[in-house]
């Protein structure tokens, strides 16, 4: 098995990620005023609280774009009102011939908007798809949605932008570990959630061109429709230690691979990094043993479940079985394989975890009940 994994920004380039962000904020928060929590409440002249638009700027400006909004409903609803400023009910939509997201899918649904497949993998076939029906908007992810995806994201916005096609780039999972995002790299829009990023929950971003920004600041005038103040300010904050962070989990992940591939465990056949969604660690198995680790990795302290996929919450590792779009794409995977997402621990506790559990699996030892 192959995979092609997005390439992480190394830690002197997160660093320096974290160091822009702050000099950002520096530009746009004089005095004493980032230690405030913020206003609330519609600023006259503006339609929302003052610091939810510092911020704003402040986002745009570090992902190099026109403009930024934050928006209710964290990557879900950034990537609802990204499309209803792109595209009106009934449209077109150009999307990869891959399993969609279901959240995405419910959008694409209560929107009634007609897909157009392409393999982005293929630049005709992106080609012909828009000769042939020509959408009004394609639906990028920047992350992988097979396995055996390979596309680069810059290639992909590069070609729509040739064929004068608007294209949203749903960011998750990818911000502040790649060195650039979709808006930087020509999209129209970019998208993602700030839970995934240590910030509040149920609050998304969108950046890109003013135009759109525009409509969907339109979309939302009502005062309940905005992102207050103080989650605003706790948006900024979880984007500061964002990179770094990452950057670090991305080290543990090259070890974990290097570790197991030179058979620290006999009964894993291999390890790989994939972005499925998030950047991590699938271990395959030489025996269908997949969901016994699962089970017994939770009793030895590893998370069965994220709650925002990387959120701040998250900080025991996580063992879970591979994505939904993965096992669309090939359904043994769900016996023999499972993924890994480290957060914050390091390789040796992964490599405790996954030992006890793969030796209690093959033995077919009876799992102790969780204790409290």
């Amino acid at each position: 098995m192959r995979t092609f994994p997005l390439i992480s920004m190394s830690m002197e380039q997160a660093q320096q990620a974290q160091f822009r962000l702050v000099d950002t904020i520096c530009r746009h928060f004089p005095g004493a005023e980032f230690l405030t929590q913020g206003d609330l409440g519609l600023a006259p002249g503006l339609n929302q609280p003052r610091m939810t638009r510092q911020v704003e700027a402040v986002i745009a400006q570090f992902f190099s774009a026109e403009a930024a909004a934050l928006v209710s409903g964290a990557g879900t609803g950034a990537i609802r009102c990204g499309l209803a400023a792109l595209l009106k009910c009934g449209d077109s939509l150009l999307i990869h011939d891959a399993p969609i997201y279901p959240t995405s899918k419910v959008i694409v649904e209560h929107m009634g908007l007609r897909l157009i497949r392409a393999d982005f993998n293929q630049p005709e076939q992106i080609a012909q798809a828009v000769s042939e029906h020509r959408p009004a908007a394609a639906l990028v992810q920047h992350t992988r949605q097979k396995i055996e995806d390979s596309y680069d994201l810059g290639a992909v916005v590069h070609q729509l932008n040739q064929l004068a096609i608007p294209s949203l780039v749903d960011d998750n999972y990818a911000v502040m570990k790649v060195a650039k995002i979709g808006c930087e790299q020509g999209a129209t829009l970019s998208t993602f959630s700030s839970f995934k990023l240590f910030g509040p929950e149920g609050v998304g971003v969108v950046v890109g061109k003013q135009q759109a920004i525009t409509a969907i600041r339109h979309n939302m005038y009502s005062g309940g429709s905005q992102i207050q103040g103080f989650q605003a300010m706790e948006v900024l904050r979880g984007l500061t230690f964002a990179p770094v962070m990452h950057a670090v989990q991305a080290r543990v992940n090259e070890e974990l691979v290097r570790r197991l591939n030179q058979g620290e465990i006999p009964l894993i056949k291999q390890a790989l990094l994939a972005n499925a969604q998030s950047k991590v660690l699938l271990v395959e198995f030489h025996q269908p043993i997949a969901a016994a680790v699962l089970e017994y990795a939770q009793t030895l302290g590893a998370l069965p479940y994220p709650v925002g996929a990387e959120s701040k919450y998250e900080i025991p590792p996580l063992f879970y079985r591979v994505s939904g779009t993965f096992r669309q794409a090939d359904p043994s995977m769900e016996q023999r394989m499972i993924r890994i997402n480290p957060n914050r621990s390091g390789a040796d506790t992964i490599i405790r975890i996954l030992r006890e559990s793969c030796l209690a699996a093959n033995a077919g030892d009876e799992l102790p009940e969780l204790g409290i």
